[in-house]
């Protein structure tokens, strides 16, 4: 049986003629929990849109469960696999319940409204990520750290088999960081959802997901457990900054990253 649930091959992108993404090969193992790692414009905001079915690749081909991607219309991607942004933009002052709803948009009945079963994902997904008890504020009216988990639980309420997650603890203080990665790991232990996420630390990466994928100048470098990936040689080499890479102090097998200063210094 194919372990394999999303399967990027040979993946070549560009933008007004420059190549982003280079013969990139990927693939997440079903119920798996990867990071994509990598510098600015190395290409993992790309790849994770291919992966997605918003971005069409130039060469190459992205596989559903060993179906072309390409041949798979919008609601049919969005009903398996579900993108969290960096931000999501509401003009309007929708509720959080209606931000939610929205994530029942893949299943939408034209003229029929919303089922039982599209407020019953809604509240399961509101139950998951813990924002019940938010269901009345107004979305913008919300801190950091609670619009994420709103915006984890609009993903959830498409009732995807893949939650593909992007820069997620980018704006938010330490504490939601890991209240946001701890509730993605959650999701994957108990509800066996397939999970990548491109992440800007290291460190928290290395700490909360079981496979680390790096990618620089548009290609995978490496790619294998935290511990296998993260040397103070490839950080070095990959991200310019000197560093000393040591065990976590009380989690074993878990790499972290210290940076060192500068000799001028």
């Amino acid at each position: 049986m194919n372990d394999k649930t999303l399967t990027a091959q040979n993946i070549e992108f560009a933008y007004d003629g420059q190549k982003v993404l280079k013969g990139v090969d990927v693939s997440l193992e079903k119920c798996g929990l990867a990071a994509l790692l990598g510098p600015n414009g190395s290409g993992k905001t790309t790849l994770l849109k291919i992966l997605s079915g918003i971005l069409s690749p130039r060469a190459g081909r992205v596989m559903l469960d060993g179906a072309d991607l390409q041949t798979l219309n919008r609601r049919q991607i969005a009903q398996r696999i579900a993108m969290v942004p960096q931000e999501l933009h509401v003009p309007f002052a929708f509720t959080v319940r209606e931000i939610v709803l929205l994530g029942r948009t893949p299943y939408a009945r034209p003229l029929l409204g919303e089922s039982t079963h599209d407020h019953a994902a809604v509240d399961r997904a509101m139950d998951l990520t813990e924002t019940r008890a938010l269901a009345d504020r107004v979305f913008g009216e919300l801190s950091g750290g609670e619009q994420q988990r709103v915006v984890v639980a609009m993903a959830l309420a498409q009732e995807p088999q893949i939650l593909l997650l992007d820069e997620p603890t980018v704006h938010l203080d330490i504490n939601h960081q890991i209240e946001v990665l701890e509730l993605v790991r959650k999701l994957n232990r108990e509800r066996g959802l397939t999970v990548l996420a491109t992440m800007h630390d290291l460190n928290l990466a290395s700490l909360y997901f079981d496979r680390l994928i790096l990618l620089n100048e548009g290609r995978i470098i490496v790619e294998g457990k935290p511990s296998e990936v993260l040397s103070a040689e490839r950080v070095q080499a990959v991200f310019g900054a000197q560093v000393l890479v040591q065990e976590h102090p009380t989690k074993s097998n878990v790499p972290q990253v210290v940076l060192l200063p500068s000799d001028e210094n």
